[in-house]
This record gives structure tokens, sequence and C-alpha cells, in this order.
């Protein structure tokens, strides 16, 4: 599956929509899924998700999808960003991305920002997907990048029982529009059966 953990673009639809038109290419034999980052609230949010819908992309707006194989399961949620708190979209609802997901299957969490990993691990998420940070961007400013994060800032952690993946992003955010020694990156994560 691919899947696409929030923030596609830093602008509006009409400026931008050529800019993610690439992503119609997008095929994964288990689909393609994602979910929106803070900036497209700031940008025509409605529009954003009709847009992306679009081009074949699955959105987990507080939502799950099921994978199976056999009679083994794989539940992808997804949650809409913090950003919708004070706005008239829904705002992130765990237990409602995952009503209906069957018990006891392993369950991928893409949240765009990390900063609530600690709550999807105590509901017993196994893997959390998250954006947001950029890696800080800058060595060195990842630190204080880390205080509105909760810590997490790039790459793989440990929170309780569940593991947690914060990617850099693959471009730069306009407004700070500048990497040092903090790569831009596509991340591929094999999934194993624990022993």
């Amino acid at each position: 599956m691919t899947v696409i953990t929030g923030d596609f673009i830093d602008g509006t639809l009409e400026a931008r929509e050529d800019d993610v038109a690439p992503l119609s290419g997008l095929r994964a034999r288990d689909g393609v899924y994602a979910i929106p980052g803070n900036h497209e609230y700031y940008f025509g949010y409605e529009g954003w998700m009709k847009h992306d819908a679009g081009l074949g992309i699955r959105m987990l707006l507080n939502a799950h999808q099921v994978i199976s194989r056999g009679e083994d399961h794989l539940v992808v949620a997804g949650l809409t960003d913090l950003a919708a708190r004070g706005r008239p979209f829904p705002a992130p609802d765990l237990a409602a991305a995952l009503k209906g997901a069957p018990a006891g299957a392993p369950v991928v969490l893409l949240d765009h920002q990390p900063s609530m990993a600690a709550r999807a691990a105590q509901a017993g998420i196994a893997l959390q997907l998250s954006g947001h940070t950029h890696g800080g961007m800058i060595v060195g400013l990842d630190r204080i990048v880390a205080r509105s994060n909760a810590g997490y800032v790039s790459g793989l952690y440990r929170v309780g029982d569940m593991q947690l993946y914060v990617n850099n992003g693959t471009g730069l955010w306009p407004g700070f529009a500048l990497r040092i020694g903090v790569p831009s990156e596509l991340t591929v994560i094999t999934l194993r059966r624990k022993a």
C-alpha cells in the first residue's frame, strides 16, 4: 500500500493543483490512503479533500480500511488533523476511526502530527505513521521542533508497545524553505508478523 500522512500542499487548489497532479499515478495492490495535514485546513480543506479523492486516493478522515489475507486482517486507520479544532470540520477522533474494525487486528494509524502518539499507544495501536515536523529542517532546530511535538521529530520511536515513525517529508515548506543536514525522504516500511 501507499500512504500519505498529510500536507500535500502549501497553497490554494487553484495555485497548487498541477503540483499534486502526478499523485494520480500512484498505484498499490492494497490501495493508496491519505490523511490531511494542517496545511490543507489553511488553504481550502473541503476543496482539497474532494480533489485528493479525485486523484484516486482514499482519504481516511477518522475512518479505516481493512486489508485482508485469508483470515488475517490489518487495519489502516486515519485521523483528521489537530488543525480542525476551532474550525467547522471534524476534529481527530480515534474511536470513530476504529469503529467497526476487526477485534485483535493490528492497526497502522496515520496521524499527521506525532504529538498524540502516547494516546494512540494506550489505545493499542501497533504502528503510527506521522509527518508534520519536516525532521526539524536544520540540524539543531530539531530541538525546538521537538518541544511542540512531544519530543518526536524524525525517524523511529518506541512509545509503549507502539512503534512511531515520523517522516521528514518529501519537499520544503515555503514558509521556511531550507534544509541543512536533514534530508527529505520517501520511506519504505516492511511489515512482518510478530514472532
